[in-house]
């Protein structure tokens, strides 16, 4: 198994990120989940990987990119069906960690730490470009552009999302309630359901081709569940002293003690893939 490990050193890797309406501009850095983050946030079911393969997404012959890659959670589920994959993401030990569990599993993978602003590959190199689950990070008017230079004619962008429904799973709900007692400017709570429309950045340069939306009921162990909420922004990936984070886990390990053993909770997904416009335009 061949592991390309490139590490991007134009400036500090793991930097603490501001970012505007996103927990008031309070500091987050994914590089401070990644071991909670590699062991409890690789929990998409069979089902969300299927639907990208029907879609003719990430299937053998293609070359795609996965921004905002993490611990390489896409690239290593979808591995089996064929295609070749680069991951990027800014978190040098988001990077560190999706290099051991590739190597783990024997698979090769490419992984590149850089922001995904910062990623410059030759004109029409990949079939696929993807983002799961981090596409509000980035700086659109930079990297759709570049997205669009990237890909081949024809090519595709697909854009995923999972959240859980917490007003419509107690668990969850209590979860979510006890991240906003301990950091109350996180910003990722309350996802409802939406409906998938067109958005108003894809054209000029992308039109939307295939989408879809459905609920699903993932499985949890008390363990996993604690391990997956601790894991999110608003917990260990904030800037929240120590101590504060030590208060939450106490907290939350006792809240889902009272809950069964195992249980489930009610997920929202959303695939959406757009296909570069045929007309050659200069975005940039």
């Amino acid at each position: 198994m061949a592991l390309n490990l490139q590490i991007y050193r134009g400036r500090e890797i793991d930097v603490i990120q501001k970012l505007e309406g996103i927990d008031g501009g309070k500091a987050f850095d994914w590089g401070r989940a990644s071991t909670d983050y590699a062991k409890y946030r690789d929990i998409y079911p069979e089902e969300f990987y299927r639907r990208m393969i029907e879609m003719g997404l990430c299937v053998e012959g293609q070359r795609v990119l996965d921004l905002g890659t993490g611990t390489g959670v896409l690239p290593r589920n979808l591995y089996k069906y064929g295609a070749k994959f680069t991951g990027v993401d800014v978190a040098e030990n988001q990077i560190r960690e999706a290099g051991r569990l590739s190597r783990e599993q024997n698979m090769d993978m490419e992984y590149l730490v850089s922001p995904v602003e910062e990623v410059d590959f030759p004109d029409e190199t990949f079939d696929v470009i993807t983002a799961c689950q981090c596409f509000m990070y980035f700086d659109k008017a930079v990297i759709l552009p570049k997205v669009y230079k990237m890909l081949k004619a024809g090519g595709r962008f697909c854009i995923m999302f999972m959240a859980y429904l917490p007003d419509e799973d107690e668990i969850a709900k209590a979860s979510e309630e006890l991240v906003l007692k301990y950091n109350p400017s996180w910003t990722g709570a309350g996802w409802r359901r939406s409906g998938i429309t067109e958005p108003d950045w894809a054209p000029p340069l992308f039109t939307m081709d295939k989408a879809e939306a459905f609920d699903i009921m993932l499985p949890f162990t008390r363990e996993s569940w604690h391990g997956r909420i601790k894991a999110c922004r608003g917990i260990g990936a904030s800037s929240l002293p120590p101590e504060v984070i030590a208060a939450f886990e106490k907290e939350h390990i006792a809240m889902v003690s009272r809950c069964s053993e195992s249980f489930k909770i009610l997920h929202y997904v959303t695939i959406q893939s757009f296909v570069k416009s045929p007309a050659r335009i200069n975005p940039i």
